[in-house]
């Protein structure tokens, strides 16, 4: 384990980072973490980055917060903290954010004081999340176990047996085992990766149709001047890094205007907390105008009540339903293993690089030309084996993209 772990922080700081000399770094990690946060330390040290700055979390404290603060103070955020993550930006540090979430920690936490939280950094750290999704910074989102999570996604063993199981699961995700060279293996899965967004830029498809047996029916407008991007990308400095690790998916920005049609959410989201299951949306000229969920529906309502942009989508996402995290059976309740497993779709804001110019373009010009920007960026699961996928050309002409959930473009 001590080797692997290893591995897995010189795999984040290499390639996923990709750390220059006399970079600073930016690790958002919650307190478990700290035996993973001091390895990175290390290898970021050795990497030769000029300081490491540290932000912990802790998602007990956090409902401390929310339970005994009042809604007055919860909508003053200190100016001392969102300056904390934004100057390093401003340096050009990378960012390293490590995912290891304690599910349903607010629960029975007040929502309204749940919602107006959330609602209030989402708007003070929008700078912070535009310079990332811009990739005006290079930046890494990757995982950590811990007990509670563990647990919760193998409640049948015991906490020790669950974490390690955990562990290994998240190791086998992003291509690490004792004996293998993780750097030669992310590679070639870049390349894949890269070679498939090729295959669909090169299409330049109009829209997309998706239709599955679980009641998606949904046509996905396409912007255009679209880009598909996969696996690793460059940041505006030219540095090559991996957004996220695991990652299976390839993704662009939909036209905000132009998706009409039902999804049916196949896997559960957990968000801020709560875990919602079992829903669906209906689209009408982009517009989210109808919805439901089995679980936690006042959840999803706050999400696409969040400004005017939450309600309508910001990415689009192709995964294979073969894709490693898939077969691998385990649902990890957490977004950036699971959407691994299937195609998704993101309410909310889109990526800037995923349309020509879109890093160099205002807000205004990103919004003339079809591209919805959002305090919010929810992703949710879609896709299954029965998923099939057609591109639309310009004359209306059909390509078959997926079958019975395989990549076959």
């Amino acid at each position: 384990m001590k080797k692997c772990l290893d591995k897995y922080a010189e795999l984040i700081i290499k390639k996923g980072v990709n750390l220059q000399p006399d970079q600073p770094l930016i690790v958002n990690a919650p307190v478990t973490s700290y035996e993973l946060v001091r390895q990175l330390c290390k290898k970021a040290y050795e990497a030769g980055a000029c300081e490491v700055y540290i932000n912990w979390k802790d998602d007990l404290i956090k409902r401390y917060d929310l339970e005994y603060q009042s809604e007055e103070r919860l909508s003053k955020p200190h100016s001392w903290f969102i300056d904390a993550r934004l100057e390093p930006i401003k340096e050009g540090a990378a960012v390293a954010s490590i995912a290891s979430p304690t599910p349903k920690y607010l629960k029975g936490v007040d929502s309204q004081k749940v919602n107006l939280a959330n609602e209030v950094l989402d708007r003070a750290l929008k700078p912070f999340y535009d310079a990332t999704r811009s990739d005006q910074n290079e930046w890494c989102v990757f995982a950590d176990s811990n007990p509670a999570w563990a647990k919760a996604v193998f409640p049948e063993l015991d906490e020790k047996e669950a974490e390690d199981k955990l562990w290994d699961a998240i190791l086998k995700a992003v291509y690490i085992d004792e004996e293998n060279d993780a750097m030669a293996a992310w590679d070639e899965h870049d390349r894949l990766l890269s070679e498939r967004c090729d295959k669909l830029n090169q299409k330049a498809f109009k829209a997309l149709h998706f239709k599955n047996e679980k009641g998606t029916n949904l046509y996905v407008g396409l912007p255009e001047g679209h880009i598909w991007s996969g696996g690793g990308e460059k940041s505006q400095k030219g540095v090559f890094f991996n957004a996220n690790m695991p990652t299976e998916e390839i993704f662009t920005a939909p036209m905000k205007w132009q998706v009409n049609g039902k999804v049916v959410a196949t896997k559960p989201l957990d968000h801020s907390g709560s875990l919602i299951e079992n829903f669906w949306f209906e689209f009408k000229d982009g517009k989210v105008i109808d919805f439901c969920a089995e679980k936690e529906a006042d959840a999803l309502k706050r999400i696409l009540e969040a400004d005017e942009g939450s309600c309508y989508l910001g990415e689009v996402a192709l995964v294979e339903h073969e894709s490693p995290i898939s077969q691998s059976g385990i649902l990890f309740y957490n977004t950036l293993f699971d959407e691994n497993a299937s195609c998704h779709l993101a309410l909310g804001a889109a990526y800037p690089l995923s349309v020509e110019g879109g890093c160099e373009m205002s807000p205004e010009k990103m919004a003339e030309v079809g591209v919805n920007d959002s305090i919010k960026h929810v992703d949710f699961m879609f896709g299954d084996e029965t998923m099939c996928i057609r591109g639309l050309d310009q004359d209306g002409n059909e390509t078959l993209i997926f079958e019975n959930g395989r990549f076959v473009l």
